[in-house]
């Protein structure tokens, strides 16, 4: 099948939904599917307002109507809510194709935490993105909920994945240069540094080792300054966050906002244990169908929690991570897909 893949967020970012979204098409293409994915490196840009390291595209619906039609798809899914997304939505409900959508980031909390906007704007602004579209996929049972409560409509299970080839278990916590010196036990936090992580419930709370953070994000030169006890090691290739994941004793994740959390299966698929809040994404990459957590401890007392997981063996938290593979969230998603067939004005 040929898919049209409209996303916002793709190649040179690094966060989360490029992860993901890389991944993904990865393993369709594998799979013999023909993937066009359309991207700000298309068109004329704009850094995004109070986010470094993330363009947007400026204007871009004359030019994405032409690589549309060009592409004659099977599917359409818009993988994001910026202009891209708005774009591509306005486009199909021209045209009368049908296409997916999908819920990867918890905006409303966003712009709550960035620009103040209430709760109730940002989720009818979002639930007006989605309106049209014939299945939204969201990664958990949780944030599944959340949006029914809300009004959201044709709401569609997607998990992620995760590389277990090159997130490669170690039953110890290994060595690395940029952790070398520093005391242990390593506690550490990978994303991006910015509102909706939490991040300083982490800097803050007691902790007999030491504390990593690896990222950039619009609160990084803040953080820094105020905490420089903290090693931070800015953006890493994936291949190099792999060896530090590997020489973590545990991942700290301290948001409450987020959808999933590829990172925590990162993390376990090198053997490091995570402690968290109990809250949904973490919960669901933690909890298996029968209720018992692994690879990790759930507490609302982070830092009871962080001392917790040192316990949990690493090949506890490898194994929990196996659960979790791109080939059957690559299944998972062509089975939420719709024709984009053409059934109303042209």
């Amino acid at each position: 099948m040929r898919l049209l893949l409209v996303t916002d967020a793709w190649e040179p970012q690094v966060n989360g939904v490029v992860t993901t979204l890389v991944e993904l098409v990865r393993e369709m293409r594998t799979a013999g599917h023909i993937v066009e994915v359309v991207h700000p490196g298309y068109f004329k840009t704009r850094p995004c307002p109070g986010y470094a390291g993330i363009d947007l595209a400026v204007r871009p619906k004359k030019e994405l109507k032409r690589l549309m039609r060009l592409s004659q798809p099977d599917s359409v899914h818009i993988a994001t809510e910026g202009p891209l997304g708005w774009a591509a939505r306005s486009i199909c409900i021209e045209q009368g194709w049908q296409f997916t959508t999908a819920y990867h980031t918890r905006f409303p909390e966003i712009l709550k935490a960035a620009l103040k906007l209430p709760l109730s704007l940002g989720y009818a602004l979002f639930k007006h993105f989605h309106k049209h579209s014939s299945g939204v996929m969201v990664p958990t049972l949780g944030v599944q909920a959340l949006l029914e409560e809300k009004g959201f409509k044709n709401l569609k299970s997607w998990t992620h994945g995760v590389d277990v080839d090159l997130f490669q278990y170690a039953e110890k916590a290994g060595t690395h240069s940029a952790l070398a010196h520093l005391p242990k036990p390593v506690g550490i936090f990978v994303g991006r540094v910015s509102y909706e992580k939490n991040i300083e419930t982490f800097l803050q709370m007691p902790f007999h080792g030491s504390k990593v953070v690896c990222g950039v994000g619009p609160l990084a030169n803040d953080l820094q300054a105020r905490y420089p006890g903290v090693t931070w090691l800015g953006l890493l290739s994936r291949p190099d966050l792999a060896k530090i994941y590997a020489a973590a004793d545990v991942f700290v994740f301290p948001s409450r906002n987020e959808t999933f959390g590829l990172v925590m299966l990162e993390a376990m698929a090198c053997g490091t244990p995570v402690a968290a809040f109990p809250v949904d994404g973490p919960t669901e990459v933690l909890t298996q169908r029968s209720g018992e957590v692994l690879g990790g401890v759930l507490q609302h007392d982070l830092a009871q929690a962080s001392k917790l997981a040192l316990l949990i063996p690493r090949a506890q938290a490898r194994a929990r991570a196996m659960d979790f593979s791109w080939k059957q969230a690559c299944q998972l998603f062509l089975s939420n897909l719709v024709p984009a067939r053409v059934f109303g004005k042209k």
